[in-house]
């Protein structure tokens, strides 16, 4: 099975440097979870492919995760908001029927 996690030596090298920025550093990390999870589905031995596994099992890919989703929910909160006042009135209550019925 392939390895998790194996960082490469630039990658060490770049996030010991003083002179490394924030988003150089946000870049490596990010290179190291693609890498990760590259490495686990181009792996020949793995019949099926489990998020959980992937999750667990890199680090800072669950948190990597979380975020993002949390910032996609804004994105899309967002978009809804600025779409509002293009619908009719008809739209607009079968959206409030419809969060009625979540709540």
């Amino acid at each position: 099975m392939t390895p998790r996690n194996v960082q490469a030596k630039d990658d060490l090298e770049l996030k010991d440097s003083p002179a490394t920025s924030d988003k150089e550093s946000e870049v490596t990390k990010l290179n190291r979870l693609l890498g990760a999870v590259m490495r686990y589905l181009s792996d020949d031995e793995q019949e099926e492919i489990d998020i959980e596994y992937l999750l667990e099992n890199t680090e800072g890919l669950r948190e990597w995760w979380s975020e993002y989703r949390e910032l996609d929910r804004k994105r899309v909160e967002e978009e809804i908001k600025n779409s509002l006042t293009d619908l009719s009135l008809e739209e607009l209550e079968s959206i409030r029927e419809q969060i009625r019925k979540k709540e």
